[in-house]
């Protein structure tokens, strides 16, 4: 018998069913049911030969997944359901005991906890992959110039260097966020809550907690069930670190055009046009640009599925997972592209450097020289933005303009501002710290280094 008198409709019932994509759950849900079933003889709850057999049917159902051998059925509605109807078409009854003091509502929450902590540390190596990728690069390219840019205008002149590192901190910070994920996800067990108010047997959640990797059971049972945070977690940091990654595919689009000329990408990571047999178009890097608003999209999805949601579970809380999964294969193949790229990229000393040599990035150094010279800066400011309009009213660099011309921008000026346009000359002046001098790019190297120890 069952409470229901009619099937469920076709529309619903596909609708209903999450095996489609959560099967891929299926080693957190082997992992959880066995330390749940370990706790149940552990306690007496079931006997220690229940405990053997259902063992021993996992054991089977673990290599029918791996196979993929499984034999799914038509009325299987989630992968949890698909385990537990298995394991007790295997070894009956025992396979029937097992859900025994628990629900799918912890069940479900549990192992998607697990499998977000180890999305996470997927993550987390991407992000170490890409990083060492961009440390060795700037080892190579230490003292190449290039101009750096505001408003993507030739700001001041820096090291090729020091502009892929940039990155190494940016990427440092998603790490440690997604740090925070994984601690976050097995901070507190779900796995006991029952369906919201706990379970009629004298169960040992702390057991079953430390087999599992979680700090501790979650102290309380509604929150145990309805908690989401680490899903939220998982996709903010996702969406930081994919942003970042956009930034870094939208330079190379730029560096890889002919109007910069900075970056040859190699034929691996590149597109043909299907009309100009000439082009070579930078398509990966311009997919990192798109990828990310993809997973912000899906962190805005999640915070409105679990927006004003009423405790404790609802089956909104199925429109979870989806959003999870995608944005992790999502940001794992990206970051595997971005450190593609930068591996197999050649960057063009030639054409930075003939970049870095415009004159004009001198201008605040030349501004701060004067300022040595007892001038105060607002003047000096002043003082080089006339000096500036004299040579681009007149088609000429800034050390063509004669002796004369500079006095009469300013008493102040003379002969020596010439030893400042030389791009390395200004490149060595940068002496504070995180500055892009010689000096100070290799105290960063050394940092970056330590980062990945």
């Amino acid at each position: 018998m069952s409470r229901f008198s009619e099937p469920q409709d076709p529309v619903f019932r596909a609708m209903n069913t999450s095996l489609g994509f959560d099967r891929r759950m299926w080693p957190q849900d082997l992992r959880g049911s066995r330390a749940h079933a370990r706790m149940l003889a552990a306690r007496g709850i079931i006997g220690e030969d229940d405990l053997e057999v259902i063992l021993r049917g996992f054991a089977q159902i673990e290599g029918e997944l791996q196979d993929g051998s499984f034999p799914f059925g038509a009325d299987d509605e989630d992968i949890h359901m698909a385990v537990e109807r298995r394991l007790t078409e295997l070894v009956g009854d025992p396979g029937a005991r097992l859900h025994t003091a628990r629900s799918r509502n912890d069940q479900v929450a549990t192992d998607f906890a697990l499998w977000t902590a180890e999305a996470a540390e997927r993550a987390i190596a991407g992000i170490e992959g890409l990083m060492r990728t961009l440390v060795e690069v700037a080892e190579e390219h230490r003292n190449w110039p290039m101009p750096a840019y505001t408003h993507l205008q030739r700001a001041q002149p820096v090291y090729l260097a020091h502009h892929l590192l940039a990155y190494v901190w940016m990427l440092e910070r998603d790490r440690a966020r997604f740090r925070f994920t994984r601690e976050q996800a097995l901070r507190r067990m779900p796995l006991g809550a029952g369906a919201l108010a706990g379970v009629n047997f004298d169960t040992d959640r702390t057991m079953t907690a430390a087999e599992l990797g979680f700090d501790a059971p979650a102290p309380n049972s509604i929150d145990a069930v309805s908690n989401r945070d680490f899903a939220l977690d998982y996709l903010g940091a996702a969406a930081t670190c994919a942003t970042h990654l956009s930034r870094l595919g939208q330079e190379i689009v730029q560096w890889a055009s002919e109007e910069f000329g900075f970056l040859v990408l190699p034929d691996a990571w590149s597109s043909g046009s299907s009309l100009m047999p000439q082009k070579k178009n930078p398509d990966c890097a311009e997919l990192l640009r798109a990828k990310a608003p993809r997973i912000t999209g899906h962190l805005t999805a999640l915070l409105g599925v679990i927006h004003a949601l009423p405790l404790t579970y609802n089956k909104d809380l199925q429109e979870d997972k989806e959003h999870v999964f995608d944005a992790a294969d999502t940001l794992e193949q990206s970051l595997a592209a971005a450190s593609g790229m930068i591996a197999g990229g050649t960057f063009r000393k030639d054409r930075m450097a003939a970049a870095a040599a415009d004159e004009l990035l001198a201008a605040t150094d030349l501004a701060d020289e004067l300022v040595k010279r007892g001038v105060p800066f607002r003047q000096c400011h002043a003082i080089v933005g006339g000096l500036v309009r004299e040579a681009v009213d007149s088609g000429r660099k800034l050390s063509d303009l004669s002796d004369d011309e500079l006095q009469a921008q300013s008493p102040h000026l003379g002969p020596w501002i010439r030893e400042l346009l030389e791009p390395l000359s200004l490149l060595e002046r940068k002496q504070s710290q995180g500055g892009t001098s010689s000096l100070r790019l290799t105290e960063q190297l050394e940092l970056a280094h330590g980062l990945l120890a």
